[in-house]
């Protein structure tokens, strides 16, 4: 085959068992896809994306999963593809409020995505029928669980559709060896005070299944 057609070796890090299998399932076992359990939150995400790379070769990096979504752009059962992986809670509390890590002049708490990718797989979801956006998602130690935690990550990145626990974490190992980044993740809750009884995990599933399957299309 020629080089310039190689087909791309693609991992794809998910946090827990049942994401894994339903991004699993949507990309029906091709085998140019490895799908991982990355573990939750950044740091174990990082250290298990990291581990990964360093074994073996791959053209891409995808952390996939479910998150909560911001009610006024994403709502549940929805995709949300990243235009960018923000780690919402990388810096200092001070008087005047939160200072983001790039304010404090310490580096950046802000990942680039490969931004063709990311708008032609929201495209590709939307053709399957289901409800899509390309926007920022936040990666957060602590999920949010209260209305005033909401209001002051809105205020602070107002373009954000979405909070998940993995995503820069994983972004960071792929950066970190030269490679491009995705985040796809699917609304299971609404981002704000925490009711379990109104998660709809199953739901968000299925559609990360569905969502899943228009990497093979993009990423080919």
């Amino acid at each position: 085959m020629d080089a310039a057609r190689k087909e791309k070796r693609v991992l794809v890090v998910t946090s827990v068992e049942a994401e894994r299998d339903a991004v699993w399932r949507g990309l029906q076992e091709d085998n140019r896809f490895e799908v991982i359990i990355g573990g939750v939150g950044p740091m174990s995400a990082a250290a298990r994306t990291a581990r990964k790379l360093a074994e073996k070769q791959y053209d891409a990096v995808v952390c996939a999963g479910i998150c909560g979504g911001f009610v006024q752009r994403a709502g549940i059962g929805s995709i949300v593809v990243a235009s960018e992986i923000i780690c919402a809670d990388l810096g200092a509390e001070t008087a005047a409020g939160f200072a983001s890590v790039d304010e404090l002049g310490f580096g950046t708490a802000h990942i680039q995505v490969n931004t063709s990718w990311a708008v032609g797989l929201t495209e590709a979801v939307q053709q399957k029928g289901v409800t899509a956006i390309c926007a920022p998602i936040l990666t957060l130690s602590t999920v949010t669980g209260t209305a005033q935690t909401t209001e002051a990550l809105i205020a602070r990145v107002p373009d954000a559709a979405a909070e998940a626990m993995e995503g820069f974490g994983v972004a960071t190992a792929a950066v970190d060896f030269g490679l491009p980044v995705m985040e796809l993740r699917a609304v299971s809750n609404a981002i704000g005070p925490r009711d379990k009884s109104a998660w709809r995990i199953k739901e968000a599933l299925e559609a990360l299944e569905r969502a899943s399957s228009g990497l093979r299309e993009v990423l080919s």
